[in-house]
């Protein structure tokens, strides 16, 4: 199995796996590199399949994580994705043993990483990652939770921030709110308050553009989160069609 580090001197030129193919004057591709780009000047390693598939692992220190959780010394994952053709064949396998041994060179202390109580989009499967020894630190509603894996008895124990345990969002209209750390929501988001704006309903679009807003944010997956008179829809990146769907 060849893996291929990006890197910032490779950056530019490699396809990042999860990227939508863009159009004629879309960023979603520019906006992802662009935030890798940050990140990596912070320790992110970005892991992938030497193929133009989805198969890779992004992780990161958890201090540097866009992320409301603490945990100290440990690997965030960021973004951990195995799909397709590419399923069963090992390849998930391999790319966390690779975080694992790179977590222990380090001097971690362990692997954390935002999961649900039963699978969800663009979420990393909960039953695979406990299958691999993860353990549940911490919870929080509805459905989140934040598994870890300690290399050692001693290691502490992961927690989400007081920011998802006492939520504060607006309570009334839609509010959404989401980051670069994905492509999808480059192309998705402008799309998705445009269509609601057409059927008279205004989306109130937080963009999430610092570690810190991150860090603190009403919702543990800050890639996407879409709200409706204070309550949690879906953390799911919504197309025209699946928001309709859920109109």
């Amino acid at each position: 199995m060849e893996f291929k580090r990006v890197n910032l001197d490779n950056l530019e030129a490699e396809h990042i796996c999860c990227a939508i193919t863009e159009k004629k004057g879309e960023i979603c591709v520019s906006s992802k590199k662009q935030w890798l780009r940050q990140r990596m000047e912070e320790g992110l390693v970005f892991l992938k399949l030497d193929e133009r598939g989805k198969v890779f692992i992004e992780y990161l220190p958890a201090e540097a994580a866009w992320a409301p959780i603490e945990a100290p010394g440990y690997l965030y994952i960021d973004c951990f994705w195995v799909s397709g053709k590419y399923k069963g064949k090992g390849y998930g396998d391999a790319l966390l043993e690779e975080c694992i041994a790179d977590g222990k060179a380090q001097g971690k202390t362990g692997l954390v990483v935002l999961s649900t109580k039963k699978k969800m989009p663009f979420i990393s499967e909960p039953g695979y990652l406990k299958y691999k020894g993860f353990i549940v630190a911490d919870t929080c509603e509805p459905y989140y939770e934040l598994l870890y894996l300690p290399f050692g008895e001693k290691a502490p124990v992961p927690k989400f921030r007081d920011s998802v345990k006492n939520t504060v969002v607006p309570k009334e209209g839609w509010t959404l709110y989401y980051t670069n750390q994905c492509p999808h929501t480059a192309k998705y988001v402008p799309i998705l308050v445009d269509v609601a704006a057409e059927r008279g309903i205004a989306i109130k679009a937080i963009h999430l553009d610092s570690r810190e807003a991150a860090q603190n944010a009403p919702n543990p997956f800050t890639t996407y989160a879409l709200y409706r008179d204070g309550e949690f829809l879906t953390n799911e990146i919504l197309s025209e069609k699946s928001f309709m769907k859920k109109l």
